[in-house]
C-alpha cells in the first residue's frame, strides 16, 4: 500500500464507537474537542477531552486515565465498572435516556443514584462541554455476581 493512499485512508475513515450497537460515528478530523471532568471519591478532579461522538469510556482509554477496573466489558454492556453520577441538570440534558439494558445493569452498580449513567453509554456532543461527572468510589463488575 503506498504511503498517499495510507495517509488518505487515516485522514478521510471514520472510526467507529463501541456503543449503542456502532450507532455513533466520531471522525477522526474533528476540530472541536470536548472537556470532561471526572470528580474521583478521593478528591482528584481528573479533566479529559474527547471528540464529538466519543463516549466517557472512550475519552478515559484515549487519554490513558487510570481507573481501576473502570469499563471492564469495553463498551459492550454486560458489566457496570463505568458507574458515574450525573448531577440533575446534566443528567436531564443527555440527549438518550437509559436503554432497559443500561438500566439493568445499573441495577448492579454500587452507590447508584437517580442521576447514574454507564459512562458507555453518554456520547459527547458540543452542548456537553465542560461536562462534570462523579466517578463513585468502588465499582461492581455485574459479570461475576
Amino acid at each position: 500500500m503506498s504511503v498517499k493512499l495510507l495517509k488518505y485512508i487515516v485522514t478521510n475513515s471514520c472510526i467507529r464507537s463501541r456503543v449503542n450497537n456502532m450507532k455513533y460515528m466520531s471522525t477522526v478530523n474533528n476540530d472541536k474537542l470536548i472537556k470532561v471532568t471526572f470528580n474521583k471519591a478521593n478528591g482528584d478532579k481528573i479533566t479529559a477531552e474527547g471528540k464529538k461522538g466519543d463516549s466517557l469510556l472512550d475519552v478515559i482509554i484515549n487519554n490513558n486515565l487510570d481507573f481501576d477496573g473502570y469499563g471492564a466489558c469495553e463498551g459492550t454492556l454486560t458489566c457496570s465498572t463505568c458507574h458515574v453520577i450525573l448531577d440533575s441538570k446534566d443528567y436531564d440534558a443527555l440527549p438518550d435516556k437509559p436503554s432497559d439494558e443500561e438500566l439493568d445493569m445499573l441495577d448492579l452498580a454500587y452507590n447508584l443514584t437517580d442521576t447514574s449513567r454507564l459512562g458507555c453509554q453518554i456520547i459527547l456532543e458540543e452542548k456537553l462541554d465542560g461536562l462534570e461527572v462523579q466517578v463513585p468510589a468502588t465499582v461492581n463488575d455485574a459479570r461475576y455476581n
